[in-house]
C-alpha cells in the first residue's frame, strides 16, 4: 500500500489529471442503478494520495498554492460528473433535429461546470491538510462544504450527493434521518476516504477503530429503525398510480391527444386489482394532461364522469393564465392540479424551482440574442410559482407536491406533522429513457421520504412509479417502459426521528467537528515543524 500511495503522489503532469479523472468516474458506481459503494473505498483513497502531492512553493501566495489541490478536485470532479450525467444529453435526441448541436454543451458543458465544487472541495480542504488523519477529516469538511454550495448556488443542482452513495438500500438509508444530507455526505466521504491511511504509520489504529465504529452504528442504527414497531396508523389512503409510458414524439402531438387521454382515463378506471378497495386518490405524472384544459372544458367533464363519488384526481397539467394563447400577456405553469369527483378543479400548486434551459432561460435577453432558446421541456416557456402548499385529501389528509427534480432539494422537501403526512412527486423520466438518470431521480426522491418520515407517492410517465413507506422501502413500483397501474394502500402516519430543522443542525454539527479537528491537527503539525 505504501509503494502504491508514493506512485501516486508522486504522479506529476497529465498522469497526476488522468488518475483524478479515473477516480472520480470510478466512484460514480457507487450511485444509482450499480450501487457498488465500494468503488468509493478506492476512488477516494487515491484522491488522498493525489493531494498528498498536490503542494505549491512555500513562496507562493495562498491562491497560487492551492491551485494545485484544485486541479485534482477539478478533474476528479469532472470524471464524476461526466460518468455520472452524460445520460442528460439523451432529452436532446428527442428532437433531435432541433437541439442536437447543444449535445456537446449538456453532456460535457455540465460537468465542467460542477466539476468546480469538487475543486473548492480539495482547496478547502488543502487549506487544513496535516499528514495524519487531520487530511482526511479535511477532505469530509471540504466536500460536505461543496455539497452544500451545490444545494443552492446558480438555482442549484445537488444531483448525485456523494452521501447517497452511503445510501444504495433502506437498512443504510436511515442515518440520513438524523444527519440530513449535510451530515450524510461529509461522513461518507470521511469513512470512505479512511483507507488512504494505510499507506502511513500514523493514526492507522485510530482509523481503524473509527472504521469499526461508524460502519457498524450505520448499519445497526438501519437495522434497528427497520425492525422497530412502526407507530399506529392514524389514517389511510387507497392509492392509484397511473403509469402511461406516453412515447414523448407524441407528447404534443394535436393528433394523437384524445388517445393519451383516452388512454389516461382507462388506466385509472379499471377495476381494483384483487385485495385491494376504490382508490380515494388517483395520481397523474408530470404534464399528463395532453392540452390546456381551457381549450377543452369537456375534459373536465369527462373527468367527473369517470371520477367515482368520494375520489380525487392530482394531474400534472400546463396551467394557463393571462387570457388566450394570441395574448402576448398569458403566462404557462408547470402544475398539478386537484379535480373532485364532480370534474371541477379545487386546487392547483405550481412548480417553484424550474430546470434551467429545459422550463425557461435564464438571462433570456441577453442569450435570446444569441439565438437560444429552451431546449427540452415542451412548446413554451413556463413561469415559476410563488409559492408551495398541501393540497387536501379526503379526510383531511395533506398531501405535499413537488413537480419533477424539485424532489432532489433536501431544504426544499420539508415535511412534518405540521404541514403534511404525504409527499407527492410527479415527473417525466421519459426524456432519458432507460439510463441511469430515471434511477438516480428515484433513488433521490426516496430519501425523502427517509429524511422527513412520511410516505412517497411518486408517478412517472416513464419510470419509476412507485409508493414507498416513511422508512424508504418501495411497496410497489412500476418499472421503465412499464405502462399500466399500481394500487397501494397507505397507511398514514408521520415516522420522523428528528425535525427538518434539527437535522439541519446536526449536519453543521458534524461539518463543524471535522473543520476543528483538521484545524487542530492542521496546527499541532505546523508547531511540530516549528
Amino acid at each position: 500500500m505504501q509503494r502504491l500511495a508514493g506512485r501516486i503522489i508522486l504522479l506529476w503532469g497529465w498522469r497526476r489529471a488522468l488518475v483524478a479523472f479515473l477516480a472520480g468516474a470510478l466512484a460514480v458506481l457507487a450511485q444509482a442503478p450499480y450501487d457498488f459503494f465500494a468503488a468509493c473505498f478506492v476512488s477516494f483513497p487515491l484522491l488522498v494520495w493525489l493531494l498528498d502531492g498536490a503542494t505549491g512553493e512555500a513562496s507562493d501566495g495562498w491562491f497560487r498554492r492551492l491551485r494545485p489541490a484544485f486541479v485534482i478536485g477539478w478533474w476528479f470532479g469532472f470524471g464524476y460528473f461526466l460518468a455520472g450525467l452524460w445520460w442528460i444529453g439523451s432529452a436532446l435526441l428527442v428532437e433531435a433535429d432541433s437541439f442536437a448541436w447543444a449535445l456537446p454543451f449538456a453532456v460535457v458543458g455540465i460537468p465542467l461546470a460542477l466539476a468546480f465544487f469538487y475543486g473548492i472541495a480539495t482547496a478547502v480542504a488543502r487549506l487544513l491538510w496535516s499528514n495524519d488523519i487531520g487530511r482526511i477529516a479535511a477532505l469530509a469538511f471540504g466536500f460536505g462544504l461543496a455539497e452544500w454550495l451545490r444545494d443552492f448556488l446558480f438555482t442549484g443542482f445537488p444531483w448525485n450527493a456523494v452521501g447517497y452513495a452511503a445510501m444504495p438500500v433502506p437498512l443504510l438509508m436511515q442515518s440520513v434521518s438524523v444527519t440530513g444530507m449535510v451530515g450524510m455526505n461529509a461522513l461518507a466521504v470521511f469513512i470512505f476516504a479512511l483507507p488512504a491511511l494505510l499507506a502511513a504509520h500514523r493514526h492507522v489504529r485510530l482509523g481503524a477503530a473509527l472504521l469499526v465504529v461508524l460502519v457498524p452504528a450505520h448499519v445497526g442504527f438501519g437495522y434497528i429503525r427497520l425492525a422497530a414497531a412502526e407507530k399506529p396508523a392514524e389514517r389511510s389512503l387507497d392509492v392509484r398510480i397511473v403509469q402511461p409510458a406516453v412515447d414523448l414524439s407524441e407528447k404534443w402531438d394535436a393528433s394523437v391527444r384524445d388517445r393519451i387521454f383516452a388512454t389516461m382515463m382507462g388506466l385509472s378506471a379499471k377495476t381494483p386489482e384483487p385485495g385491494h378497495g376504490k382508490p380515494q386518490l388517483i395520481l397523474w405524472p408530470e404534464t399528463s394532461v395532453p392540452f390546456l384544459f381551457t381549450e377543452r372544458p369537456d375534459a373536465l367533464t369527462a373527468l367527473g364522469e369517470m371520477l367515482g363519488d368520494g375520489q380525487m384526481l392530482i394531474a400534472g397539467v400546463v396551467r394557463e393564465e393571462g387570457g388566450s394563447a394570441a395574448n402576448a400577456g398569458t403566462r404557462y405553469y408547470n402544475s398539478v392540479v386537484a379535480i373532485d369527483d364532480r370534474g371541477e378543479i379545487i386546487d392547483a400548486v405550481d412548480k417553484v424551482h424550474l430546470v434551467p434551459f429545459g422550463e425557461y432561460l435564464p438571462f433570456t435577453d441577453l442569450l435570446g440574442r444569441f439565438g437560444l432558446e429552451q431546449l427540452v421541456a415542451g412548446p413554451m416557456t413556463f413561469a415559476a410559482g410563488n409559492e408551495r402548499h398541501p393540497i387536501a385529501l379526503l379526510g383531511g389528509i395533506r398531501a405535499l407536491p413537488f413537480i419533477c427534480y424539485e424532489v432532489i432539494f433536501p431544504d426544499l422537501v420539508t415535511v412534518d406533522a405540521a404541514s403534511a403526512e404525504i409527499i407527492v412527486n410527479v415527473t417525466n423520466d421519459a426524456w432519458f429513457g432507460d439510463t441511469p438518470g430515471p434511477y438516480q431521480h428515484f433513488r433521490q426522491a426516496q430519501i425523502r421520504a427517509v429524511e422527513n418520515g412520511v410516505p412517497l407517492l411518486r408517478a412517472a410517465n416513464n419510470g419509476i412509479s412507485a409508493v414507498v413507506d416513511p422508512r424508504g422501502r418501495i411497496l410497489d413500483a412500476l418499472a421503465i417502459d412499464a405502462r399500466g397501474a399500481i394500487d397501494a394502500h397507505v397507511p398514514i402516519s408521520n415516522q420522523a426521528i428528528v425535525s427538518s430543522g434539527q437535522r439541519r443542525v446536526n449536519g453543521l454539527l458534524i461539518m463543524l467537528a471535522l473543520a476543528l479537528a483538521s484545524f487542530t491537527l492542521n496546527v499541532r503539525q505546523r508547531l511540530r515543524v516549528n
